[in-house]
């Protein structure tokens, strides 16, 4: 079989119709704003202060719109949920990140310099007219950090530059772009060492023997096409769900191509991704090499709707393929009856996700994924732990203003994946991109326990203390399969039969992480962060237990607070 068999001139045709002709029809339309998890809770706090879904955007599909947040942002500019003096900076910060699209007056620099140079305080430059507008603003990444059993201090410094703006309000676009170079926390580089990747980022060089230098560019273009159908095409990721990770597709692996479709008719969302993904890469001594790497076809589609006003219910499909077929393009159809009816053995996935909003500052989620489903064999006793039933399950809990103090915030997670899940017997269909998983960085065969506390006590000044406990089962070598690697065929390496297979099954491994941060914002988007991260290990294959502490401080402008939570 043909492994790298993905047409170029199939996705490149639909490429440049999308391209040509939908933003013919367009409508009032801004870029997305990227997904950054800092930034995403502070709207949806004020969704669930609320205890009710949002009006104008569904938050289980990120990122969101900058003119569907300012639409939403204006509706909080007279609500009681904004009643700290916190919520009020929040409310004038994020009003003032897309100030473009906001109904309300948000006021200009005060002393810009030169007269022309930070104009707005979220601008480095920007023109602004009826017909085009156009946005840009450094990025810069500076941090260093001690650990003692480290062989070298983690340090990154990462700059760019990153660009928005819109032409004649139908048509917005982003891009972002940074270089960096970078050393990484032990737990970091072991785990890029192990899959070759560097989780995020993709193709990376080598830096200084054991740092590592890479690359990082995002962009989309976005626009309507009717009044109730939007489109994205973009090189980024995706994120479905209301939790801190994701069974669905999660922003964990490398950007992708994709196209994005949302369509928005009263109680529903219909989103629909289709991308082109890299189903391995070619390495020379442990490194990736230059040349074209194995391409293959991913297909989304998940149907939101509100039941009331406070409860979401959502249904996915999903199709990994190493083939582009145009079946799969339909953007309605059952996948899975596709796959069955062409006769091919794509991977398919199906689930459901959902949040209730039940009392005001509370909310339940959780989502279901289901990779494979033998009826007879889970339900029944003589079927117990069959390698057939494959799902992932999460189940979270958000409690905004805890106790009634005002910006302290709760959240409560578990999420569980049995052996094999997202695994496949075929090259190139795993659920994966860039050898990193497309859903949980743990891939399968574990459970993790969440906890994350947020607290602003002053306006500029937001606190986050994470503890993570996480048992999951490893391979001895590489040879071995026991279910958690996603990128290893699941009927390979098996030590175990049809049956009997339990999460943490190989070598049993425990780990229990803390992570405190404190971010202090000096300038728009400039923040000043200090942490310290403390992780244990203990496994059946170390005399003693494996433990780091992790302490940093870091500056950054226009970036996203990096997470290695994992």
């Amino acid at each position: 079989m043909e492994k790298n068999s993905t047409s170029p001139i199939r996705i490149k045709s639909l490429l440049i119709l999308t391209l040509v002709f939908l933003p013919l029809l367009g409508f009032s339309q801004g870029s997305y704003i990227p997904y950054n998890r800092d930034y995403y809770h502070i709207l949806d706090r004020y969704e669930i202060l609320r205890g009710q879904n949002n009006p104008v955007y569904r938050s289980a599909t990120k990122p969101y719109r900058r003119d569907d947040v300012a639409a939403f942002l204006d509706t909080l500019a007279s609500d009681p949920v904004i009643r700290s003096r916190a919520d009020e900076f929040n409310l004038a910060y994020l009003s003032q990140d897309n100030w473009e699209f906001v109904s309300r007056e948000t006021p200009e620099s005060k002393k810009p310099f030169l007269k022309s140079i930070y104009r707005r305080p979220g601008d480095f430059a920007h023109y602004y007219s009826e017909d085009f507008d156009i946005h840009v603003s450094p990025v810069i990444y500076l941090n260093g950090g001690i650990e003692p059993d480290n062989d070298q201090n983690p340090n990154r410094l990462s700059r760019g530059v990153v660009l928005r703006g819109s032409i004649d309000k139908k048509v917005g676009f982003y891009t972002y772009f940074t270089s960096s170079e970078a050393f990484f926390p032990s737990w970091v580089k072991g785990y890029a060492e192990y899959n070759g990747a560097v989780p995020g980022e993709g193709f990376w060089k080598e830096y200084n023997g054991n740092g590592y230098s890479y690359f990082s560019a995002m962009g989309h273009i976005s626009y309507n096409i009717t009044k109730h159908i939007e489109v994205e095409l973009g090189h980024d990721r995706n994120f479905i769900g209301e939790g801190y990770r994701s069974f669905l597709l999660s922003d964990f692996s490398n950007p992708y191509m994709f196209v994005k479709f949302n369509t928005r008719i009263w109680k529903f969302q219909l989103t629909n991704i289709w991308t082109q993904m890299t189903a391995d890469v070619d390495y020379d001594r442990g490194r990736p090499t230059d040349g074209r790497y194995p391409h293959k076809l991913f297909s989304f589609h998940r149907l939101g709707f509100n039941i009331g006003k406070s409860l979401n219910l959502g249904f996915f499909e999903s199709v990994m393929t190493d083939k582009a077929d145009f079946n799969y393009f339909n953007p309605i159809v059952f996948y899975r009856w596709v796959e069955q009816s062409l006769g091919t053995p794509d991977k398919v996935m199906l689930g459901l996700d959902g949040k209730w909003n039940f009392y005001s500052g509370m909310q339940l989620y959780g989502q279901f994924a289901l990779d494979e489903f033998v009826f007879s064999e889970f339900f029944g006793q003589d079927g117990k732990g069959s390698k057939r039933n494959k799902y992932g399950i999460q189940a979270g809990y958000k409690y905004m203003d805890l106790f009634k103090i005002s910006n302290l915030d709760l959240q409560l997670e578990f999420n569980s994946a049995r052996p094999y899940t997202f695994q496949e017997k075929n090259d190139y269909q795993s659920y994966s991109n860039w050898r990193t998983p497309l859903t949980h960085p743990r891939g399968a065969n574990f459970r993790e326990f969440l906890g994350i506390i947020r607290y602003q006590p002053i306006p500029k000044l937001n606190l986050t203390l994470l503890g993570m406990y996480q048992y999951y089962g490893a391979d001895p070598d590489e040879a071995t399969n026991w279910g958690g690697d996603v990128l290893k065929n699941r009927l390979e390496g098996s030590p175990t039969g049809l049956f009997g297979n339990e999460i943490g099954q190989g070598i049993e491994n425990r780990v229990i992480q803390s992570n405190l941060n404190a971010s202090y914002m000096l300038k728009h988007n400039f923040f000043i962060d200090a942490s310290h991260s403390f992780r244990k290990r203990t496994a059946q294959d170390l005399d003693s237990p494996e433990t780091t502490n992790y302490l940093q401080l870091a500056f950054r402008w226009n970036f996203t607070r990096p997470d290695y939570n994992y």
